[in-house]
């Protein structure tokens, strides 16, 4: 269950369906705008992925500032004591980089709807193209460390046996194969796990099961009593598979905004690209 709240962190549709006419919870649909445009859950507000993200290129994906999200958070809607259920249209990625963001600022009342649009549009739920608009409310936003796990503390606890680091982005990207930044490879010591790893395509790309998800990642090493480090390219893919640890019992997990378009486009963090070591410097 999330914190101080009935509902679990993970929301089926058909329960979020159950309390559309409650006027509980503030729903956040974070899909390509037409796909909001076209249908989306009744009632659900848009949020612009750009808004809750900020970009100082070639660093993408990096936390904005409080201001920023005070202005965002407000114009959705959000009170202290609201409880929020986010989704989108391609699995939960942009939907869990919202997630966090609200931990990053203290917020722990929240859902993931599990399998997103995909699962809700696909199993018959209602659905709407009237344009819900959010009433607006002053918010302070105050940004807390815990979530939060930058370039400084990677390189802090890179020998440290309590922590581990899990590459999100495909095998090519962690591998080097393939190259986003100046330099191609990964994180030394970094474990990699593929993103959409955590979803079932034949149920409307729902969570796999926690028994497997727990075996999947303990096979790599990642158990729930470690500090575990989450990132991909931007912290976009890799804030799914943080909110996926939580949702197992893992109780320290933290995320790497701007990750690998920072990491990999400095001169003064090590890499391993396949299974040699490429020095800072």
């Amino acid at each position: 269950m999330n914190d101080s709240t009935q509902l679990p962190l993970i929301i089926e549709p058909e329960a979020l369906q159950a309390l559309l006419e409650s006027g509980r919870p503030l729903i956040v649909d974070l899909s390509q705008p037409e796909t909001y445009i076209k249908h989306h859950v009744p009632g659900a507000v848009f949020l612009e992925y750009p808004w809750i993200v900020h970009r100082a290129p070639p660093v993408m994906g990096l936390l904005p500032d409080a201001r920023q999200l005070s202005n965002v958070l407000g114009a959705v809607g959000l009170t202290p004591d609201t409880h929020v259920v986010a989704y989108d249209d391609e699995g939960g990625g942009r939907a869990c980089r919202f997630l966090w963001t609200l931990d990053t600022v203290g917020h722990t009342r929240y859902s993931l709807l599990n399998g997103g649009t995909h699962a809700w549009v696909s199993e018959g739920h209602s659905v709407t193209d009237a344009i819900a608009v959010p009433r607006p409310v002053e918010y302070s936003a105050h940004l807390v460390e815990r979530p939060v796990a930058d370039r400084r503390y990677i390189l802090d606890h890179m020998e440290d046996p309590g922590v581990a680091i899990l590459d999100t982005r495909s095998p090519e990207e962690y591998s080097g194969a393939k190259v986003y930044a100046q330099r191609g490879g990964h994180i030394p010591g970094a474990v990699n796990l593929e993103w959409t790893r955590a979803m079932d395509k034949t149920r409307n790309l729902r969570l796999r099961p926690a028994d497997e998800l727990h075996a999947m990642l303990a096979a790599l090493g990642i158990t729930p009593d470690k500090t575990v480090i989450t990132h991909c390219q931007t912290h976009h893919r890799s804030a799914h598979t943080y909110i996926v640890l939580k949702s197992l019992g893992f109780k320290d997990v933290r995320g790497y905004p701007g990750s690998w378009s920072e990491w990999g486009n400095r001169s003064d963090t090590p890499v391993q690209e396949g299974r040699g070591a490429l020095p800072a410097g």
